[in-house]
């Protein structure tokens, strides 16, 4: 069994910063690409960003310079630095991961969601 745990998020002002992580634990057997995505109110979840484990980066057009997303293979986690928040930015952020587990299959998962409200 795999898991996405998902930290970080909340309220923030228009212009300030937050930090989500997430940590994927379970039955890993390889890790291959991490991502964010957010579903804004009333629209379809969409791309934040994307990390393969090479450390290749992959951003929405939204979010292109203001948020940065990186990783620990070692402690498999995914991280997403987002500056200079807008109020809309606010929405429930997912953690995704591609993973193959000791059974050989792979599949994506998917975190919870944290909420991110950006006031402005």
């Amino acid at each position: 069994q795999v898991q996405l745990m998902e930290s970080g998020g909340g309220l923030q002002q228009a212009g300030e910063s937050l930090r989500l992580s997430c940590a994927a634990s379970g039955e890993i057997f390889k890790l291959h690409t991490m991502g964010w995505y957010r579903q804004l109110p009333g629209k379809q979840r969409e791309l934040v960003a994307t990390i393969v484990s090479t450390g290749t980066t992959h951003y929405g057009d939204d979010v292109k310079g203001r948020f940065t997303i990186s990783r620990d293979n070692a402690e498999k986690t995914a991280t997403l630095q987002m500056n200079s928040l807008k109020p809309e930015d606010t929405g429930v952020y997912y953690c995704n991961a591609q993973i193959t587990t000791y059974s050989a299959r792979t599949s994506d998962y998917w975190g919870q969601g944290t909420q991110v409200t950006v006031s402005s």
